[in-house]
């Protein structure tokens, strides 16, 4: 089944994979500011208070664009609700997960969403991938199983919640492209602000009717635990996630807007050479043999299917009738 006019879909493949390198770095600075802080707030907190925390930075973009009003409403339609739904559980899976799982088996595992991309774009919206796509996409995913070989934590339970993180991962990402194509990235960051926001005041809403026993607080206080309080420090971190998720936010829908969901998920994988770097400059590990080669595996990938989507993109063009680029 096929979803809408593929060619009529912006083919800006240097612009998306521009705008999804940026991205990647930012959430690995953002990760690594949750994985250090985890221990002293709660999720739902985190989510709750860095939301309220961004809404003005989302407001004050709009009035610049002079669009506060149009970006508001178009933030709660049908479609960008469900992205935005499907990116908070994204977010909910993976950040979950954090402190049980180093950042690289965090992230290899939630890295299996190209695979989803790959298989959602030629099996539902109809974009072809071709042979060249799915070998990277493969390529790729190899280089993060053997990412994963030297930690044991990541055969842990935990694992699979970046997993299924990944999946809707690539849900939002296809409706991005298929339902979301022409909105204003401040629209679609907007809407998934607002979402994140209603689930962390909810769960903690849940959890104060719910009143988890004491040796489940105890063994999960980033999961089951009440709010903690926030001193200064709290609220400098606070702060920064919140410019990092309007970065982050912006950055992914304007990469998905901009290229085939196959081509720019594969640049996805460079995150993890991000927290390869992190992990060296903060926590003194230096890369193993075999983490060079998975790193070198997925940067490969992403190369060949930079080289697919611009070779698609120049017979595209070759074949226009009015001899003009669509970028």
């Amino acid at each position: 089944m096929s979803i809408g006019n593929v060619q009529a879909r912006p083919q800006q493949v240097a612009r998306g994979v521009t705008l999804i390198v940026a991205a990647a770095f930012t959430i690995s600075v953002q990760d690594v500011v949750f994985k250090l802080f985890s221990a002293e707030l709660t999720l739902w907190q985190i989510f709750a208070l860095r939301a309220l925390m961004t809404l003005p930075l989302f407001f004050a973009l709009a009035w610049v664009q002079g669009a506060q009003r149009s970006a508001l409403v178009d933030a709660l339609r049908k479609w960008p609700l469900l992205r935005a739904l499907f990116m908070t559980m994204t977010f909910l899976a993976f950040y979950a997960a954090i402190p049980f799982l180093s950042l690289s088996s965090l992230g290899a595992a939630n890295y299996i969403a190209p695979i989803f991309v790959t298989l959602l774009s030629a099996h539902v919206i109809g974009e072809a991938v071709g042979l060249r796509g799915w070998i990277a996409v493969f390529v790729g995913f190899a280089g993060v199983i053997i990412l994963l070989q030297p930690g044991t934590d990541a055969f842990s339970p935990w694992v699979l919640l970046p997993v299924i993180g990944a999946f809707f991962y690539a849900l939002s990402h296809v409706t991005t492209r298929t339902k979301c194509q022409s909105l204003p990235l401040i629209t679609l960051a907007l809407s998934v602000n607002l979402v994140m926001l209603a689930a962390g005041l909810i769960m903690s809403v849940v959890l104060v009717l719910w009143q988890p026993g004491e040796e489940l607080v105890r063994s999960y206080p980033y999961i089951f635990g009440t709010w903690s309080p926030v001193g200064t420090s709290e609220w400098l971190v606070l702060g920064l996630l919140a410019v990092l998720a309007v970065a982050i936010a912006m950055l992914l829908a304007g990469a998905y807007q901009a290229a085939p969901p196959s081509v720019v998920a594969t640049f996805e994988y460079g995150y993890l050479v991000f927290v390869a770097m992190w992990d060296y400059f903060f926590f003194a590990t230096s890369p193993s043999g075999s983490t060079i080669l998975g790193m070198l595996m997925i940067i490969g990938a992403g190369f060949m299917v930079l080289r697919r989507g611009q070779t698609k993109h120049a017979r595209v063009v070759a074949h226009s009738p009015i001899g003009s680029s669509t970028d």
